[in-house]
């Protein structure tokens, strides 16, 4: 008998740790029953049929989620045609709350796990095994397995496990090649966000810690390059989360790099101090600040302080060695269009290094899903279920939103462009007005629809900005070619970049120099100067692009500067190159 687990994932760098999960609570004595199958939305349902029809399962159950759940509909309507006889179960968070209106829409599905699944699937497989064995077996016995929805009913809910009860899932490396890591210490959340279906698991629970760094040695005697929890606060119980930064730092490896959702607002003093000693790259944060709109943060549950948490971030920043990542969502209640430029405007002066604006989805089992009629709300019907309109925000503006959206990940997200824009958003009343005027003109200019390539993106950047102030042409192109070398080590130079023939002289006795005698170039002393002048970069300026105060950047030098650029030392926050402002006669 065989059970066949089906994840199809968001990305190929993604993996699906439920499924792992229930293969592993299994146990041993059930190893030989089951297989996985991971796959991607990109993969086309026809692909993914196939690939399934030639496992030939007895059994398959499809972890479903908001991401993947259209194209699951879609292999449910095609899956029994081509293998009538294998029984078909769902499970995951979009399945565990409208159970009986799916087994009425789909005649082909077995059944439904609701909840947390390792326990039920156990005894479903179980079940599967013993009915090969026995042929008496009937539906009786899943009717007595709790967490199910079956045509007849519920079976009941079933009792939270104790999470140390679960087993490691990464006992090998070998499917999770190239791809992120997803660990959980804890699960549940203490807080009760409307949106979230973590408002309904009131309780948290955690693992051991004995167990927990156990299993995070693993990983760091593996060097796995990201190990992302998926604890959904990670910082609830303090002591929890400082044992586990202490411990991460304490055997740091110099390569993994651990991903942490956290709540800005709850941080303590000692969390703050102990974050920040860590190794630069060492730890990433993601915060949800979703809104600084006081009346909406109180009706979606979110008591929080939105200036302490700015001054949170501002202490995380201090170091510059946390890759901070920020949240906002458009499309809640009380929010309308000016109210959420002015959340963007002010979590955008937090300065992380990426802000995501994401968009309100209604859930199912969510508090807000019944909310909608209350709140004006039109959403999709299929899979994401994302906001359309709502009482405060019209559809034309969520489309403007989107819009905006597609500019800060392009432009702002990629940190490619991390000197140029603070010096153009001086040119308009804040930066939610930049990246709108941006996205007016790659409308205008068709780019939605003809998008330009990675490297495009910086001549497109300096006709808008020239468009909007030609008089700051010249400073517009040095920085984006400093931004453009700070990236990228170039065979060809940018069409944008300022003239060098008359530095080239300089500049090769600077290399011929540091062959000699290197002080900047240390690590290329094995190379003679014509190599290391080919594997780095020198670049004149006239504009002290480099400053941080954008008044200072903007005041002419009197001679120029040069910068040398050296690939092999990035920043692991940004990826930047290291950089040094250089004497040359």
């Amino acid at each position: 008998m065989k059970f066949l687990l089906v994840g199809i994932n968001a990305k190929y760098i993604h993996s699906n740790p439920a499924i792992y999960s229930l293969r592993a609570y299994a146990g041993e004595e059930y190893k030989e029953n089951i297989e996985l199958a991971e796959y991607t939305i990109n993969n086309r349902k026809e692909e993914i049929l196939a690939d399934i029809y030639g496992k030939k399962p007895d059994v398959i159950g499809f972890s479903c989620y908001i991401w993947n759940f259209r194209l699951v509909k879609e292999l449910l309507e095609d899956i029994s045609k081509v293998l009538p006889k294998a029984e078909i179960w769902l499970g995951g968070p979009e399945v565990s709350f409208d159970g009986p209106s799916l087994l009425e829409e789909y005649p082909a599905v077995k059944g439904i796990m609701t909840g947390e699944g390792e326990a039920t699937f156990k005894e479903v497989l179980t079940y599967y095994v013993k009915r090969t064995v026995n042929s008496d077996e009937d539906d009786d016995l899943l009717r007595g397995i709790k967490g199910l929805v079956l045509r007849e009913g519920r079976t009941g809910e079933r009792e939270p496990l104790d999470l140390d009860e679960l087993p490691f899932l990464y006992d090998r490396l070998d499917d999770f090649q190239n791809k992120i890591i997803y660990y959980e210490s804890s699960r549940g959340c203490p807080f009760r966000c409307s949106y979230c279906l973590s408002a309904i698991d009131k309780t948290v629970r955690l693992r051991s810690m004995d167990k927990v760094k156990k299993e995070l040695q693993f990983f760091l005697d593996q060097k796995v390059p990201q190990v992302k929890f998926i604890d959904r606060t990670f910082n609830c119980n303090h002591e929890h989360a400082l044992e586990i930064w202490r411990y991460i730092k304490e055997n740091d490896n110099g390569v993994t790099n651990f991903h942490f959702e956290i709540a800005a607002d709850i941080m303590t003093e000692e969390e703050l101090s102990l974050l920040s000693v860590m190794r630069p790259g060492l730890v990433q944060l993601e915060i949800g600040v979703q809104s600084t709109n006081e009346i909406t943060l109180r009706e979606i549950n979110r008591f929080v302080n939105t200036g302490h948490i700015a001054k949170v971030v501002e202490v995380l920043r201090q170091k510059e060695n946390i890759h901070i990542h920020l949240d906002l969502i458009a499309g809640l209640p009380y929010e309308d269009y000016d109210s959420f430029v002015k959340s963007f405007d002010e979590v955008y002066a937090m300065k992380p290094e990426q802000l995501q604006l994401g968009f309100l989805k209604i859930l199912k089992g969510s508090p807000m899903e019944a909310k909608v009629g209350e709140y004006g709300i039109a959403y999709q019907e299929r899979t994401p279920y994302e906001v359309l309109s709502t009482r405060w925000l019209s559809y034309e503006q969520v489309l403007r939103l989107k819009k905006v959206e597609e500019m800060v990940e392009l432009y702002y997200n990629t940190n490619q462009f991390r000197h140029m824009l603070p010096i153009l958003e001086q040119e308009f009343s804040g930066p939610f007005a930049m990246f709108e005027a941006l996205a007016e003109y790659y409308d205008k200019m068709g780019y939605f629809v003809n998008a330009p390539a990675r490297s495009s993106r910086y001549e497109v950047l300096l006709a808008f900005a020239c468009e909007k102030n030609h008089s700051r042409t010249e400073l517009y192109k040095e920085l984006l070619t400093f931004d453009f070398y700070l990236r990228e080590k170039a065979k060809s130079r940018p069409t944008y970049a300022p003239e060098q023939e008359k530095y080239r002289d300089r500049i090769w006795a600077f290399y011929c120099k540091e062959e000699e005698t290197p002080t900047y170039l240390q690590a290329y002393t094995e190379y003679h100067a014509r190599q290391t002048m080919k594997m780095t970069h020198m670049e004149a300026f006239s504009y002290p692009v480099w400053e941080k105060e954008p008044e200072r950047i903007a005041a002419r030098l009197r001679e120029e500067s040069y910068v040398l650029f050296d690939y092999q030392k990035r920043s692991s926050l940004t990826g930047d190159a290291r950089y040094y402002c250089v004497e040359i006669p």
